[in-house]
């Protein structure tokens, strides 16, 4: 019975802190609008229409947040995310506050200013609270305080590498407590834990324990054993957690998705979620606007420089494999004399290439030419970040002698990506080149993060513009 309760008691606090962060947000949104209208002061009759504007994002912000997951439990999970999560979440928040203002027809009569400064403030503010808790309780649990108890069910490697995470991630709240051996051995293993071989003995320990959760670090094929632990706490508020050892099967990630109802395991699928497909489209384009917007001067000098310096067109376009392996055509500006290829052979540019005129030359050596490519990305067709896309005659040479390079196909081809970053970029004379190319590309697939994004960007921006293995 007092287990029933601690774990109620638990729960309701939980739920009280949830009340709490959604209050504090609502107060931090207002605060944010009075601290722009300090720093910008509208005129006089401004007040009485941004204050309803104020009102009304408030409301919305109660009943939207809470879809971007900003209010569910983060213990253990990217703080990172979190911010993106919250970020996006506000701007969701301040866009339909946008719209419903418009069809008042009133957004003609609000500060501009203002209104992208209130912005700003308060995603700063959300987002610098709560890294501030989480760093808060991050001290806490590092302390020994604040933390979940953790007894977990399985052997050898597998079991042994999910306690050990447990322990080198004392920030997360978690700590193991006990082992249940699977494998039948009760000595102490090397965590040094109480290890269990009997499943009642277990249990009844977890329960005199009052331990908050069971994690089950089994193989996919112990369906036996799950189902015997499932069981065995069938009638207690324990919290149970499977972790499946499918380190040799997967591709890209272990993520469990709802599939028509079933929940399904992902061996080898898209490595990005829908949410997280949403966020990169919205930044492609947003970022392709801007730099279209900013550089068009640059490009149209560079379109006309390259008509008066050589015969031809100032683009030069090419078939390309896009994500699923669609088809597109993908621009340049045009570096080489015309010239004719053979049919079905495509010859990559070398060092000193007789074929690349002097601007063009200059071109790609600062990657000026790649700039048309924004373009693309606004079609949808490319992304700001991602695998490059080859010629569609060196997919099909590729694919066939490097593991994992048909995998390329599963997001949007990038204008720059990690392996161009780490120096994988130019002519890949050399099967070790190609591979090493896709096995950076790989580890992009399967560590995609937002940040990882404006890290490669920045990267892009500061050393990879002018690079001695473009040519």
């Amino acid at each position: 019975m007092r287990n029933v309760i601690r774990q109620t008691d638990g729960r309701d606090f939980a739920a009280v802190e949830s009340l709490l962060a959604r209050l504090f947000d609502v107060m931090l949104i207002a605060l944010g609008a009075v601290v722009a209208s300090l720093l910008f002061t509208p005129d006089a009759g401004y007040r009485t229409l941004e204050s309803n504007f104020v009102l009304f994002d408030m409301a919305l912000a109660l009943l939207l947040l809470p879809w971007f997951g900003v209010y569910d439990s983060w213990r253990g999970r990217s703080k990172w995310r979190l911010a993106i999560n919250v970020v996006f979440g506000w701007i969701v928040v301040q866009a339909c506050g946008l719209v419903m203002m418009f069809l008042l027809h009133r957004t003609a009569l609000m500060s501009r200013l203002w209104c992208v400064s209130w912005t700003v403030l308060t995603a700063v503010g959300i987002v610098a609270s709560r890294l501030l808790v989480h760093a808060v309780l991050g001290r806490l649990r590092r302390a020994g305080r604040n933390l979940r108890m953790v007894a977990v069910v399985g052997a050898g490697s597998h079991c042994n590498s999910v306690i050990a995470n447990i322990a080198g991630s004392p920030a997360a709240g978690f700590r193991a407590v006990a082992t249940f051996n699977t494998g039948g051995d009760t000595d102490l293993g090397a965590h040094g834990l109480p290890s269990f071989a009997c499943l009642h003995e277990f249990a009844d320990w977890v329960r005199r324990e009052k331990v908050d959760e069971v994690w089950l670090a089994l193989r996919m094929s112990d369906e036996s054993t799950v189902l015997r632990v499932l069981d065995e706490f069938s009638d207690d508020l324990v919290n149970l957690r499977f972790i499946p050892d499918v380190r040799s099967l997967v591709m890209f990630d272990r993520n469990v998705v709802d599939l028509i109802g079933s929940p399904a395991i992902n061996l080898v699928a898209s490595p990005m979620t829908p949410y997280a497909l949403m966020q990169k489209a919205l930044f492609d384009r947003l970022f392709a606007s801007a730099i279209l917007l900013v550089l068009a001067p640059l490009m149209l000098s560079i379109a006309v420089a390259i008509k008066v310096t050589s015969k031809g067109p100032a683009l030069f376009t090419q078939r390309r494999k896009g994500a699923d392996g669609r088809v597109f055509r993908i621009y340049k500006f045009r570096s080489m004399r015309l010239h004719t290829e053979q049919p079905g052979v495509v010859r990559q540019a070398t060092r000193g290439d007789p074929r690349v005129t002097r601007l063009g030359a200059f071109l790609r050596r600062t990657s000026l030419d790649e700039l048309p490519q924004f373009f693309n990305v606004l079609r949808g067709e490319m992304s700001v970040v991602g695998p490059r896309p080859h010629a569609i005659e060196h997919d099909d040479e590729y694919r066939s002698v490097v593991d994992g390079y048909i995998h390329r196909y599963r997001i949007k081809p990038g204008i720059t990506g990690w392996a161009q970053i780490n120096g994988f970029r130019g002519e890949t004379d050399q099967i070790e080149k190609m591979r090493g190319r896709v096995e950076h590309d790989l580890y992009y697939l399967r560590n995609w993060s937002f940040g990882l994004d404006m890290r490669i960007v920045m990267a892009t921006v500061v050393k990879g513009l002018v690079d001695r293995n473009a040519y």
